[in-house]
């Protein structure tokens, strides 16, 4: 007895202890000289150098308080509605705290966040302690998203909240399979990883939440880079960052993908999507996974990152689940990206008509590139995307090709110039793209070289994942009348930054905005094409419409530009032509299917059930209907149907893989048939006979 009375006092000290250090740790966290300075030169940076004419006033002192809140507590978890009250005078106060430097108030309010966060944690622990016995016979649900959710009134509310919340993630792993103990160790782990990363927070954590929520208010491209969020930036801007090529981007307390780099390991893997959000991250030479939820973005981004040649586990929930119950476990080899495998590379794919076959030339382009190095050395061969994608004109050309189609499917970017000498293949001379400045001052961008390398019938493939310098292109395709643009609605970043060095870290500013020559802005809305495909990407999951406080759609004067045709005229024959096929094809059927059962089980399922035979059956019916889903299409392509979901990843017999190829691969082969009925119904039109 006596022993346990020392054991018992010697924890009681240790842990007052612990929490001795963590209060004189946190009591720390204060704004340092370094740090009031460079708040006041983001605040004159945004005030004269951001290209929206944007006051920093009392409204918008509001609009960065509400921000700030939604960084610190997203989900409306931890802070009370009288914390709330309680800094409400910062709702007026935010402009004039920045251009004074005076940043204690905004830290004082992370520290009521930190501790009522620690506490929180603290409970979570305590709770796991006494073992968690649930019974999973209940009526009680959880809402999944609590942003527009009140503040709780009182902690009796907020302890209710997490009761739920603590069961929801026991049940979602009992699900799984596992049993209490992993249950219990497994959340052990989560929340332990959640309070020790809480507790190391350090005064320039505190600064950058505050800088996002300032910045982040404005526009979403805009914002402050610590001294060590530039170092990363900029050896990602040197292509010489080792890691598995994907785009990642905070999502609540999740990590979302939002694209994969062309070439890169992911890539080539092929077992991440867009929106599929990250959980675990686990190293080869070690069993243990971390739970990555509720993590910083640039920590994750840390544990992903490693030595070229080495393996990294990735936990991964799929796009398409509502809740976090079905997930799975994908290793990815990772790599550099050279430039090699991101270079433009053509094909020719075959379309069956009544009078023989139509040959067209499809031309993949990931990215907009090219080798600045030895460009500005003045070598004469050097590589970019408009030499790439000349010679395979000319190759594509030579093998008698009847049409030409760009496929700038997941193309995010790159340099502009590309965007502007690629065009010049295609039209002779003429503009490309307007840039706005802050200052209203326009500046024109377009192709001045004299002649072309093709002049025949051309479309353009561009999904949702097609971004800047993807739709300057497109766009100016499309405007011209040089060509059809086909797939889904761009991205629509239609914004330009600059980076710029501060006294302490730099700041991405958005300057200026591109407009097509027509007048119209790429920005938010992104290119409409002429015939619609179904996409799999989720426009209000990614895109610049799906960005909190993205610029607008506006417009300025059209330039003087000529027509180099008129597909518009032929619309109607050829969304007819392509309804008909798009109708019996299998894989369009799907695409057409997934996207509307995707988009209605979002809108179904706003919450998930407590109680496990509830929630298996929601789980099940879920899996099912996707599951049927891909049977159809199995069905259609004359293929066996599957017993699981999981099945739908498993390798493929050579035979199969002959029929059963990549569902997104229906837009290149249905755009290459629009493409020869364009083609046809031209020469027609030429010959005087339509």
């Amino acid at each position: 007895m006596s022993q346990f009375v020392v054991i018992r006092r010697t924890a009681v000290l240790t842990l007052a202890l612990l929490l001795s250090c963590a209060q004189l740790a946190l009591a720390q966290i204060q704004p340092g000289d370094d740090q009031r300075q460079a708040a006041v030169e983001v605040a004159e940076s945004l005030r004269y150098g951001h290209y929206a004419d944007t006051a920093l006033d009392d409204t918008w002192s509001q609009a960065a308080f509400e921000r700030y809140l939604d960084i610190l507590d997203s989900q409306r978890a931890f802070l009370l509605e009288s914390d709330i009250e309680e800094f409400r005078h910062l709702e007026t106060r935010i402009d004039d705290m920045l251009f004074e430097g005076e940043l204690e108030p905004a830290y004082q309010l992370y520290h009521r966040y930190h501790d009522r966060a620690e506490a929180r944690f603290e409970w979570l622990l305590e709770s796991l302690d006494q073992g968690l016995g649930f019974t999973y016979e209940t009526d009680m649900r959880l809402d999944l998203d609590r942003r527009d959710t009140d503040w709780a009134a009182s902690e009796a509310e907020l302890e209710e909240l997490w009761r739920k919340r603590l069961k929801n993630d026991a049940l979602t792993l009992d699900i799984s399979g596992q049993d209490e103990e992993q249950v219990e160790n497994n959340l052990r782990q989560r929340y332990e990883g959640q309070l020790t990363r809480l507790r190391q927070t350090n005064a320039e954590d505190v600064f950058g939440l505050f800088m996002a929520a300032v910045t982040g208010s404005i526009d979403p491209h805009t914002e402050y880079l610590s001294p060590r969020q530039g170092e990363s930036f900029d050896i990602q801007m040197r292509l010489s960052l080792e890691g598995i090529g994907a785009m990642l981007q905070s999502d609540g307390e999740y990590v979302k993908v939002t694209s994969l780099v062309a070439g890169g390991p992911a890539d080539r893997a092929g077992v991440l999507e867009p929106a599929d959000r990250i959980v675990g991250v686990g190293q080869e030479d070690e069993e243990k996974t971390v739970n990555v939820v509720g993590m910083r973005l640039d920590e994750v981004v840390d544990l992903i990152r490693g030595p070229k040649g080495t393996v990294v586990r990735l936990e991964v929930v799929p796009a398409e689940a509502v809740d976090m119950t079905r997930s799975h476990t994908v290793e990815i080899t990772r790599d550099t990206v050279d430039l090699e495998e991101q270079a433009a590379k053509g094909e020719i794919v075959e379309v069956e008509r009544d009078d023989g076959v139509k040959r067209i030339g499809v031309i993949t382009i990931p990215t907009f590139y090219v080798d600045f190095d030895a460009w500005q050395a003045g070598e004469e061969e050097f590589r970019s995307t408009t030499r790439d994608v000349a010679r395979e004109v000319e190759r594509l050309k030579s093998e008698g090709v009847d049409g030409i189609m760009l496929d700038l499917r997941n193309n995010g970017g790159g340099a502009l110039q590309e965007a502007n000498s690629l065009l010049g293949l295609f039209i002779d001379r003429g503009p490309t793209v307007q840039v706005r400045d802050a200052r209203g001052r326009i500046s024109l961008y377009g192709d001045t070289e004299t002649g072309t390398v093709y002049d025949g019938p051309l479309a353009v493939l561009v999904n949702r994942l097609s971004a800047s310098a993807s739709e300057i292109f497109a766009g100016a395709i499309q405007d011209y009348g040089r060509g059809l643009v086909l797939g889904s609605a761009t991205f629509g970043k239609g914004t330009v930054q600059t980076l710029n060095d501060l006294s302490h870290g730099q700041i991405k500013l958005t300057r200026a905005k591109f407009y097509r020559i027509s007048g119209e802005s790429t920005q938010n809305r992104g290119v409409e094409p002429d015939i619609l495909f179904p996409d799999m990407v989720d426009p209000e999951r990614i895109g610049e419409s799906s960005l909190d406080n993205a610029l607008e759609w506006d417009t300025v004067q059209a330039v003087q530009y000529r027509h180099y045709g008129e597909p518009w005229e032929h619309l109607e024959t050829l969304r007819a032509r392509h309804r008909e096929r798009a109708e019996s094809h299998p894989n369009f059927v799907y695409l057409k299917e997934r996207v509307a059962l995707a988009r209605r089980l979002r809108e179904e399922h706003t919450s998930v059930s407590l109680d496990r035979d509830q929630r298996q059956q929601e789980v099940e019916s879920r899996d099912a209907e996707q599951l049927a889903l891909e049977n159809r299409r199995r069905q259609a392509l004359g293929l066996e149907p599957l017993d699981e979901l999981s099945d739908a990843r498993s390798e493929q017999s050579a035979e199969e893989t002959e029929r059963n190829e990549p569902v997104d691969r229906v837009q290149v082969t249905e755009a290459a048939a629009i493409l020869a009925d364009y083609a046809e119904l031209t020469e027609r039109r030429l010959a005087g006979r339509y």
